[in-house]
């Protein structure tokens, strides 16, 4: 990334700051170099405490950052030049580029930044002198969010004379709840009950061609639903029935079969994408991999058992590369149920997920990188998936996107986003299918 800006002297100063950490993380380990054990503790902690003081120099920067952003939008605004409605917006997304993080994860560390700085002076200070972990003060700012400025202080407050950075995390959680409950109970209640309403159920990759399904539910809900797995686990396991599997894998086999109305677990509908490099079309028993969109690439052997054990239905798609690259070029339309094709070769391409840099949240659009309005063709190089956020970001003023490389020959598809401030990022399909 770059801009037009020259370095300033912080920027100096924290640009040396880096080198000597890399120094020192490239230190020699051998126990024979002198260094006693007792003085490597000590390092142990000083980094540590160097850990949470930068966190807290960030997140001035941030505050600062956003305060600067969101006068110049209001100047635009006045201008009428930028929608009332789209004030400070990109803030954090700009954050996001420039500590290599999603999006939404820009937005939480903003907000903590902002908290810590308007409301929590205690907790920021405790941060700042490398006393208080970082993971601590987001629940401060977390577990006190419902309360009012002066509330808020106040808990700010208790905590620190409670001596909170000598807690564990746990005890440390059970603190802030209680004291922010004794603040505001009748705030902390509607909290609660306001939690209830946002339950969902959603599922992230995991290693080894496994994934993590997630329910957060109210907590009777979520306490009933576990019970009941568990006791069918148990009687089938005290009846013989368990077939050799152990009583977490038959809870495992119990809520998928809920859940779907299947009778067995593994009778999943699936579509599965067979990767060709185009010089093996001649080839049927060339080896090939295959991809789940939205997990990510499968071993052979683990698509081959996949498509033979399932009982539900089985769509498969073949997909082109260029012989040399590896890269997504073209595919075959043809897709029992299938329609969309263009969209579809590029929900593959990049994998179901946002291409905005660092982003990689489940794509909900597929945009033109080039606009339509612009000339930009409707292509599978000029396309790219953006989650919602990131395709309402690059209209605001000062935002851009452009076509580096098509990937359609020996390089990635590789796009540049560009920000208000001038800085530039880049996205490459690196990970062909």
């Amino acid at each position: 990334m770059s801009s037009d800006d020259g370095v300033d002297a912080v920027s100096t100063e924290l640009t040396a700051l880096l080198a000597r950490l890399f120094e020192l993380a490239d230190a020699a380990t051998d126990p024979a170099c002198g260094v006693t054990d007792a003085a490597r503790i000590d390092r142990i902690a000083l980094l540590e405490q160097t850990r949470t003081a930068l966190a807290a120099a960030q997140h001035t920067e941030m505050v600062a950052f956003a305060k600067a952003h969101v006068e110049a939008q209001a100047d635009l605004v006045a201008a009428h030049e930028l929608d009332p409605r789209d004030l400070g917006k990109g803030i954090a997304d700009q954050i996001a580029l420039a500590c290599h993080i999603s999006p939404t994860v820009g937005s939480r560390r903003l907000g903590v930044a902002q908290a810590l700085a308007d409301d929590l002076p205690c907790t920021r200070a405790l941060l700042a002198a490398g006393r208080l972990c970082e993971r601590v003060a987001e629940l401060v700012v977390s577990w006190t969010s419902h309360l009012d400025p002066e509330h808020r202080r106040l808990v700010d407050k208790q905590l620190a004379q409670a001596g909170i950075e000598g807690q564990s995390r746990f005890q440390a959680e059970a603190t802030i709840k209680r004291l922010s409950y004794e603040a505001d109970p009748a705030g902390f209640t509607d909290r609660a009950r306001t939690a209830r309403k946002q339950r969902r159920v959603t599922l992230r990759p995991a290693p080894d061609t496994m994934s993590v399904l997630s329910g957060l539910l109210p907590v009777e809900q979520g306490v009933a639903c576990i019970t009941a797995l568990r006791r069918h686990a148990d009687t089938l396991i005290a009846g013989g029935d368990a077939d050799g599997r152990t009583r977490d894998q038959i809870v495992a086999d119990t809520l998928v079969e809920r859940v779907t109305g299947q009778t067995f677990a593994e009778d999943v509908n699936v579509e599965v994408g067979i990767v060709l490099p185009l010089d093996a079309l001649t080839d049927p028993d060339s080896p090939t991999t295959g991809e789940v969109v939205g997990y990510g690439p499968l071993p052979g052997g683990i698509v081959a058992d996949l498509l033979n054990t399932t009982q539900g239905k089985k769509w498969w798609r073949r997909l082109f590369t260029h012989p040399r690259s590896g890269r997504l070029v073209g595919g075959d339309p043809t897709r029992r149920l299938f329609d969309g094709f263009l969209a579809t070769l590029i929900h593959y391409r990049d994998h179901g997920r946002c291409r905005d840099p660092y982003c990689g949240a489940p794509a909900r659009h597929t945009d033109h990188i080039r606009g339509k309005t612009a000339g930009g063709p409707t292509s599978l190089g000029n396309g790219r998936r953006t989650c919602v956020r990131g395709n309402q970001v690059k209209e605001l003023p000062g935002w851009s996107t452009d076509l580096i490389d098509d990937g359609l020959g020996e390089h990635p598809h590789e796009v540049r986003t560009t920000t208000p401030t001038g800085h530039t990022y880049t996205s490459r399909d690196d990970h062909p299918p």
